[in-house]
């Protein structure tokens, strides 16, 4: 793994580096996809900015809940700590990383707050749809950066990848792992792919986030159990992103029943006129 890199003399770590490359690819994307629907750049520029700032608040906090045990006797245990050390613990070691749910979860609800608030620069479901086309891209380099930092590993296997002297994350040297960000690299780009052909053929217009929460839960529920690392937290048996997999998936259920239910009222209500 390369969790580092040193370009014209400063250390800086791949995984940003890909995070970046993915911001600018989702970003190409969403322009692509809308330029031909009246969508000024300018909307698009905008409509990204409250995405990231509500996916970073999201994804910090939905850490923080994987280390909930610890911050819980953080603060059986306050007295022992000055307010500085405090605030680098609890947001520098048990809040100081990111989870991809809580992210994609803090965007989206940073949109639907941006469309309540003002309409000047999101366009509802338009958007929408072009944002889920994106999120599998960004996804797609985000986990390639998560090999290359050796972050979200996976289970030990004779065909893995094996690492040495790794001082970032001990546990990986002279282990043969599973390279589980690799494999969900492909599924995310594969993803990507298939509801880039759904939005260019018009399907499921006004529901493309619908139908991406139909998919990625099943692949993030599946690819859980082939995970190495356990600061993820666990629930019933099953690990926090498991669990956000079953109320996405859960979640995509409601609204198309929702959606047949509305749309028998109204063919029901036509005949009747």
């Amino acid at each position: 793994m390369y969790p580092f890199v040193e370009i014209f003399g400063r250390t800086i770590g791949t995984y940003g580096i890909l995070a970046a490359a993915g911001m600018l690819a989702s970003a190409l994307c969403c322009y692509l996809l809308l330029r031909k629907k009246d969508v000024d750049i300018e909307d698009i520029a905008m409509t990204g900015l409250i995405f990231a700032i509500g996916a970073v608040i999201g994804a910090h906090i939905v850490y923080g809940f994987t280390n909930t045990d610890k911050i819980i006797e953080l603060f059986k245990n306050i007295k022992d700590y000055t307010f500085i050390s405090f605030v680098q613990t609890l947001f520098g070691n048990y809040m100081g990383g990111m989870v991809f749910y809580g992210g994609l979860i803090g965007g989206l609800i940073a949109l639907v707050i941006s469309d309540k608030v003002s309409q000047k620069y999101f366009r509802g479901d338009v958007m929408f749809d072009a944002v889920a086309v994106a999120i599998p891209l960004f996804h797609f380099f985000g986990r390639i950066g998560c090999f290359l930092g050796g972050c979200c590993y996976g289970i030990e296997c004779h065909v893995g990848f094996t690492v040495h002297g790794n001082t970032l994350y001990p546990s990986l040297n002279d282990v043969n792992r599973l390279p589980i960000q690799l494999i969900e690299a492909g599924l995310n780009l594969i993803l990507f792919f298939v509801l880039l052909v759904l939005y260019k053929k018009k399907k499921f217009q006004h529901r493309m986030l619908i139908v991406y929460f139909y998919i990625y839960p099943v692949i993030r529920f599946t690819d859980e159990f082939f995970r190495g690392d356990e600061i993820r937290g666990f629930l019933f048996g099953l690990s926090t992103s498991q669990i956000i997999s079953i109320l996405l998936f859960a979640f995509a259920v409601i609204v198309t029943v929702y959606d047949l239910v509305k749309k028998n009222r109204g063919e029901a209500k036509s005949v009747a006129e």
